[in-house]
Order: C-alpha cells, then structure tokens, then sequence
C-alpha cells in the first residue's frame, strides 16, 4: 500500500463536517469545529461539489474504531502484550493480532502502529468501489445527456445554435452573461419521464438524486461537470439547504423579525404602514421604493452615488459609494418620510438586505419601526413586489439607474399613483393618500397612531 503521506482525518471527523454543513454552517466554520484546517474543509467541500460524498450512517461495532486504535497505540508504546490489550479494549486477541499486522506504519523501515496510519489503511482496506449507474448503462447515460445539454430545436428539428459562451471554469454560472442554450430538463423531470417512456424497462431507471450526485462529485465519472451549466440554476457547487435558509445577517435581531410586526400592519384598513426595497442596477446603481400597504401610494427614493465612485479601486470593508450603503440610505429614506405626518409612518416592512442594517436609528430619528421579512420569502412584502414590477416598465433590469436625477423618480411616481387600481375601487392611489390625509386634519377624528 502507498504511504499516504500526511493521512486523511477519520470518516467519523468527515461525517461529523457533513452533519455541521447540513445545519446551515460555512464551511470555514465546520472546518474549525472538527478541528481540520480551513482549506481542508473546503477542498472537501469543493471536491464533493457541496453534497455528501460519504454514507451518514455510524459504522457499527463490529469494527475497530479511531478512538479503539488511538488506546492500541498507547498500549502498545507501553509494550502492553497483545492479549492484555484485547482484555483492556475487550476485543479478541486475534482482532488485535491482525490489526498489529495489517494496519502498522512501515515507512521507518520497521512496524510502528500509529492510530492515525491505521485508521487510514483500515479506510482504504474497506472501500468497496462500485461502478455509477450512468458509467455502466450506456443507453440510460446517453437519454439523460441528451435532456440535459440536448441542442434547442425548432418544431422541424432544425438546430438553434444560440449565443457563442466561454469554455467553462469550473466556477458557478457568469453574473449577466450568456449561457449555453439546453434542452436543459431538470434531474427530476428526468427521473420521472423515464417511466412513462420505458414502462416495461427496469434497467432505464435512475434517480434525480443520483443525477445530482453525478453532477457534482467529483471522480463519479459518469456525467461531465460542465454539464452544471445545464441546470436552471447553473450552479457548479450544491448549496446546503439549510444553509441557503439561515445566513447570517446580525443586523437582523428577533425584535424585528416579521412576527413582531403590530397586528394592525396585516389588516390594510389601517394607513401608516408601508413597505419597501431596492431596484437594482448595473454599476452597483439602485432606486429605493417605499409603498404604502392601504393605498398603494408610492415613494421613490433617489440614491446617487457618493464622491469618489469610479476614481478609486474598491476597497475591501471599505466605504459603500455606490449610493445604497447604510448610512446613505439612512439618510435618504429619513428624507423622503420626513414629509409625512407621524400617523402615516408607523412602521416599515423591508427584506433582509444590509443596506438597512442601520434600522435602529432611522427608527430613533423617524419614529418608524423596521421589521424584516423572513429570508427568501418575497410574498411578506406582496405591495412592495407588484409595484416593483410596474416600475420595471420605466427602469428596466441591466440598465444604469444612475442616470436619473431626483425629479426623473418624482416623476414616474406621480404617473404610477395616478395610475387607476382595481384593487382600490378604480380610485388612484394619489386619491386614496389624499383622503388618508384629510381624515387626520379634521378635528375630533380619533386615529390609530
């Protein structure tokens, strides 16, 4: 058996990185947990393609363990007798015998066992390598190739080349660039097809999990990594479920998370509550928008960009000049609600992006109160994402947000709330806002501020 060098940590050190991975944990910080280095964890991690290249299930008793050889080891340095160690573990002596004999390090010319060294060799003793599915089937290979990175065709069979990409890195799919055009059914469309156009073949059987798997492992050798591109979302690493639901953003604390929010913010009877977010551009441009819950009225907030953009390289945790930092937006949004009155401000409703992580003194300045909506859940802010799309009419996706002065926004946001709801009775929300305001001025009206 070659030396294996430094030898890899036990499969009980990488089941245990796995199982911190699945809970949502980086991987630099399940590296340090199990007490493997950093760039270990992420060669694991990278190497896996983000899934789990091992089986979860502890071995049973019936195998020597690492913490088993480590006692081996010691009673073995104090030249304790084979039988003695067999008492003292309570294993058979021939057990102990053999794992003396098979698993001691011999680079030094002599039998020395190590822990380390024979939990390495024991590993590689078991491996039980076994031919992938798609390496073996070679129909069944080619039938999900083909629905994978199948060409697009017109109803004539004629072949739509579609755009010319870059040859493929290995890095997750090109922010706003082309992709290869694809067939591109998913795995589990895939896996399920399979049975309704092969009803009588068993051996044309495969599962979506395993099309994944030989995606992303490496050494699997069935499927072609670049064959990623070819799934929706292109990514070249699987991202951890529970990872993608709980990334960390402390600026969100449990005061403020969505289930906090007054009772009275749900029921649309009741003005003041608004919510808002970003409309993003190229260049690192963005508009702000804040709409009201009741009427629907809009506010657009200009964000220029600050001195200094463009004329310096970007600094790492250095200042955000792209017009949307913390402090930028504080600043803008204090300015746009600070012409409303107190009772139509009460609270606002954002997602969970750090340009508000400033939120507790925009509410000490303002006197409204932030709350955020639970991560990758847009439909918390349902006002606020339909009137996003109808201000994609006038500021399209990959344009330059930059352009457009503080009179532009106030501008089109006089055309959409002058725009007729059917939601509002074929009122405006101009209108809607308006006797929203009237009903504060008049005397002896009680309100809900």
């Amino acid at each position: 058996m070659r030396s294996p060098g430094r030898p890899e940590p036990s499969r009980a050190v990488q089941r245990q990185f796995w199982r911190l991975i699945a809970t949502g944990m980086s991987t630099a910080e399940a590296s340090l947990a199990v007490g493997v280095s950093v760039p270990v964890g992420s060669r694991w991690f990278r190497h896996a393609g983000g899934m789990t290249p091992l089986s979860m299930d502890e071995p049973t008793g019936r195998y020597l363990s690492f913490a088993e050889r480590e006692e081996i080891a010691l009673l073995r340095a104090q030249e304790v007798g084979v039988r003695e160690i067999a008492r003292r573990i309570g294993r058979d002596p021939g057990t102990i015998s053999r794992e003396l004999r098979r698993n001691a390090a011999t680079r030094s010319g002599k039998q020395v066992y190590r822990a380390l060294v024979a939990q390495w060799k024991a590993q590689q003793a078991s491996k039980r390598p076994k031919s992938a599915k798609l390496l073996s089937n070679k129909r069944l290979r080619e039938y999900v190739q083909e629905r994978l990175a199948g060409s697009v065709r017109l109803p004539d069979g004629t072949v739509v080349g579609g755009p010319q990409i870059p040859a493929w890195k290995g890095l997750n799919k090109p922010h706003r660039q082309d992709r290869k055009w694809a067939t591109a059914w998913s795995p589990e469309q895939i896996s399920h097809r399979l049975t309704i156009d092969f009803p009588d073949d068993e051996s044309m059987r495969i599962s979506h999990e395993t099309i994944y798997q030989s995606l992303f492992i490496e050494g699997r050798g069935a499927l072609k990594r670049d064959l990623v591109t070819c799934l929706r979302t292109g990514r070249a690493l699987r991202e951890p479920r529970a990872r993608s639901q709980n990334k960390p953003q402390g600026h969100v604390t449990a005061d403020v998370v969505l289930s906090k929010r007054p009772a009275e913010a749900y029921d649309r009877a009741f003005p003041g509550h608004w919510e808002g977010d970003l409309i993003i551009g190229t260049g690192r441009s963005a508009i702000g928008t804040l709409v009201e819950r009741s009427s629907r009225s809009t506010i657009l907030v200009h964000l220029p960009r600050l001195d200094g953009w463009g004329e310096n390289p970007m600094v790492k945790n250095g200042p955000s000049l792209g017009g949307y930092g913390a402090v930028a937006m504080n600043t803008a949004l204090k300015e746009s609600m600070a012409e409303l009155p107190e009772q139509l401000r009460k609270t606002l409703t954002w997602d969970r992006g750090k340009e508000l992580s400033g939120h507790a003194q925009f509410a000490l300045e303002t006197g409204t109160k932030v709350y955020f909506a639970d991560p990758h859940s847009p439909w918390q802010r349902p006002t606020n994402e339909s009137t996003n799309g109808v201000l994609r009419q006038y500021f399209p996706k990959g344009t330059d947000l930059s352009r457009w002065s503080a009179m532009d926004l106030e501008a089109v946001a006089l055309a959409v709330n002058n725009r007729p709801r059917k939601v509002l009775g074929w009122k405006t929300p101009t209108e809607v806002f308006t006797e929203q305001l009237s009903s504060l001025q008049q005397p002896g009206v009680a309100t809900t501020g």
